[in-house]
C-alpha cells in the first residue's frame, strides 16, 4: 500500500521585506528548515474538458518559492533563493568605445516582487506578494534538496 504525503499548507503572515516572508506554519506544523514552499496566486488556472466544454477542476499558479531558514513553534522564515542570470552590459552595440563588446552577466537572487513571463496569465497586482497568500510545501523539490 502506497501512503500519499500531504503538504503543509499555510498563509504568508508577513512581507518582511524583498526576499523573506514569514509563514503562520512552524515546527509545530512540521516545518523544518531548508523546506520550500511555494506561494500561490489566489487565481488558479481554470481548466475546462476539450470535448464537453466543462470546468473539470483548477490549477494552482506559483508566484515564487521560498526555502525555509528559520523555524519557531507556530511560524517561520522563508527566503527566495532561485537565480537568474542577467546581462548587465556587453553584447551587440558600441559600449565603452568599443564595437561588440562581450556580454556581462550577473547572477541575481530573485526578490518576492518579479516580472517575468510566469506573470503574464495574473495581473500586476495579483504577481506581488502579500499578507494572506496561500502557501504550499513543494514536496518535489524537498526530496530533492540537499541536506542544510
Amino acid at each position: 500500500m502506497t501512503r500519499t504525503v500531504e503538504p503543509i499548507r499555510g498563509k504568508v503572515a508577513r512581507v518582511l521585506n524583498a526576499r523573506e516572508v514569514a509563514l503562520n506554519k512552524g515546527s509545530d506544523d512540521g516545518v523544518e528548515v531548508g523546506m520550500v514552499f511555494k506561494i500561490l496566486s489566489a487565481k488558479g488556472s481554470d481548466i475546462k474538458d476539450p470535448d464537453t466544454g466543462e470546468s473539470i477542476g483548477s490549477v494552482d499558479i506559483e508566484k515564487t518559492s521560498v526555502k525555509v531558514t528559520t523555524v519557531q513553534d507556530r511560524v517561520s522564515v522563508g527566503s527566495t533563493f532561485r537565480t537568474r542570470r542577467v546581462n548587465v552590459g556587453g553584447g551587440l552595440g558600441i559600449i565603452n568605445n568599443a564595437l561588440f563588446a562581450p556580454p556581462r552577466y550577473e547572477d541575481r537572487i530573485e526578490t518576492l516582487k518579479i516580472r517575468d513571463s510566469a506573470f503574464e496569465e495574473l495581473g500586476e497586482d495579483d504577481s506581488f506578494i502579500k499578507t494572506g497568500d496561500e502557501v504550499v510545501q513543494d514536496l518535489q523539490s524537498n526530496l530533492l534538496a540537499e541536506p542544510t
